[in-house]
C-alpha cells in the first residue's frame, strides 16, 4: 500500500539553525519524509516517528493538534548515538472531514508500518488516538496490554463519542475485545472519582497511585515491561516541567522520571507501539514542555538500541530460578532473575480444575520487591491480579 497518500511531509520550519557545536544532530542523520515525490523506503527501518495533528477529540486542549511540529524541531536539534538504528520520520497525517478521517488515516499507516515491522512513535493529538493504536493489534488475533502515564483513567460512559476523556470505555466495548490488561501508572486521585476506582478493580485493572510510583520510579519498569502498547499523556508530567498542557497540574512526575519511564519503554521487547499525547505548544514557556517531550523520544530510543529479548521460554538457560513457599498456596512460588539484565519474573503454571498441568507457562513481569515479598510469606499483588483474570 502507497500509505504516502495518507502523510504530508514535514515542513521546512522543523530544520531549524544549528545552536551547538558537533556532528550528527537528528536532523541531519533521519531519513526524512520532505518532499511529497520522495517517500521513505520502509524496508529495514526499525523506528517510525509519525505526526498526528487531530484535536477535535482533545477534551478542553484545543490547540494540542499544532504541538507536533514543535515536538520534532526540539527532538532534531539532538544528537543521534545510534548509527546502527534505522530510524525515518514519515511526518504528519493528513487531516480527514471529521475525525474519524483522519484515525482511519492513521490506523492504514499503522498497519503498513507493522507489517514492515517497524515500531511507530506517534506524536500529538489527544490521547483517544490510543483508540485506533489498539484497533491495529486486532487481526492479530492475539490478547495485548495496555499501559497508560496518565492522571486520569479516561474511562468516560458508554453513551459518550470517542475523547480524550472516554477513549478507554470504547476500547473495553470494542468488539471483538482482546484486552487483556490496562495497567494506569501516576493516576491522581482527585481526578478519578471512586466509582471509576471501583470500575477499574471491578474489570481487573491495574492501577497506581502517583505518589506511591514516585517513591520508587523502577518499581515502573515491570508495570511497562508487560505492555505493547504505552500511552503517555503529557499532563501527567506536573506543570513546573511541563507547562504545555491547557490542564497542567501542579503534582506529577518530574521530566526526570518521565525520560526514565520513556527509556523502560524502549527497553521492553514486546512493546510495538508507543505514542506521547496532549502536548499543547499555546500554553508551552520557552519550548520547556516540548523539549522535555523531545528527550522523552530520545531516551525511548536509547532504551530501543539496547533492548534484548529476555522473555523466559522452559528451555531457557539464561536465569535464575527461585523457589518461594507461601503458606497461603499449595504450590510454590517460583521467580526467574535474567543473569545480564536482572529483569525479575513470576513464572505462573495454568492448572485446570481437575489438577492437570496445562502444558502453557504464563511469565509475569515483577520486580525483585515482588520477590522480597514472597520472601516475608506475603503474597505478592501480581500474583492475585494476574490468578483473577485467568480464572
Amino acid at each position: 500500500m502507497d500509505i504516502s497518500v495518507f502523510l504530508e511531509p514535514v515542513p521546512e520550519k522543523c530544520f531549524g539553525k544549528k545552536n551547538r557545536p558537533g556532528k550528527r544532530f537528528l536532523g541531519e542523520t533521519l531519513t526524512i519524509y520532505q518532499n511529497e515525490n520522495e517517500f521513505p523506503i520502509l524496508d529495514g527501518v526499525s523506528l517510525a516517528l509519525l505526526g498526528v495533528k487531530e484535536e477535535r477529540g482533545a477534551i478542553d486542549n484545543k490547540g494540542c493538534g499544532d504541538g507536533v511540529d514543535y515536538i520534532r524541531k526540539a527532538f532534531y536539534q539532538l544528537f543521534d548515538h545510534w548509527p546502527e538504528l534505522n530510524i525515518i520520520d514519515i511526518g504528519n497525517i493528513k487531516l480527514g472531514k471529521e475525525s474519524n478521517d483522519t484515525y482511519f488515516a492513521l490506523n492504514q499507516v499503522l498497519m503498513e508500518l507493522f507489517k514492515h515491522k517497524i515500531l511507530p512513535i506517534v506524536i500529538g493529538a489527544g490521547q483517544d488516538a490510543t483508540f485506533t493504536m489498539y484497533q491495529v493489534y486486532e487481526p492479530t488475533g492475539k490478547l495485548i496490554n495496555i499501559t497508560a502515564i496518565d492522571p486520569m483513567f479516561d474511562i468516560g460512559n458508554d453513551q459518550e463519542a470517542l475523547n480524550s476523556h472516554s477513549y478507554m470505555s470504547h476500547i473495553i466495548l470494542h468488539q471483538p475485545n482482546f484486552l487483556f490488561n490496562f495497567t494506569n501508572i501516576g493516576y491522581q486521585s482527585y481526578y478519578v472519582s471512586k466509582e471509576n476506582i471501583e470500575l477499574m478493580k471491578q474489570l481487573l485493572f491495574e492501577a497506581y497511585r502517583l505518589g506511591n510510583v514516585k517513591q520508587d520510579i523502577e518499581l515502573t519498569e515491570p508495570l511497562i515491561r508487560n505492555a505493547h502498547i504505552v500511552s503517555f499523556d503529557i499532563a501527567s508530567v506536573r506543570a513546573a516541567d511541563a507547562p504545555g498542557v491547557k490542564n497542567a497540574s501542579p503534582n506529577g512526575f518530574d521530566g526526570e522520571e518521565a525520560c526514565r519511564m520513556a527509556r523502560y519503554a524502549g527497553l521492553n521487547y514486546k512493546l510495538s507501539s508507543i505514542g506521547f499525547f496532549e502536548y499543547n505548544p499555546h500554553y508551552d514557556i520557552n519550548s520547556r514542555t516540548a523539549n522535555l517531550v523531545a528527550e522523552m523520544i530520545w531516551y525511548f530510543i536509547e532504551g530501543f538500541s539496547k533492548r534484548i529479548d529476555d522473555t523466559p521460554t522452559p528451555e531457557s538457560q539464561d536465569f535464575m530460578r527461585y523457589n518461594v513457599q507461601i503458606d497461603e498456596v499449595d504450590e510454590d512460588l517460583v521467580f526467574l532473575c535474567h543473569k545480564v539484565t536482572g529483569k525479575w519474573w513470576m513464572d505462573i503454571l495454568f492448572v485446570t480444575e481437575s489438577g492437570m498441568r496445562l502444558e502453557r507457562h504464563q511469565y509475569i513481569p515483577c520486580s525483585k520487591e515482588d520477590y522480597n515479598q514472597a520472601m516475608r510469606n506475603e503474597l505478592p499483588d501480581i500474583w492475585w491480579q494476574f490468578y483473577q483474570k485467568v480464572m
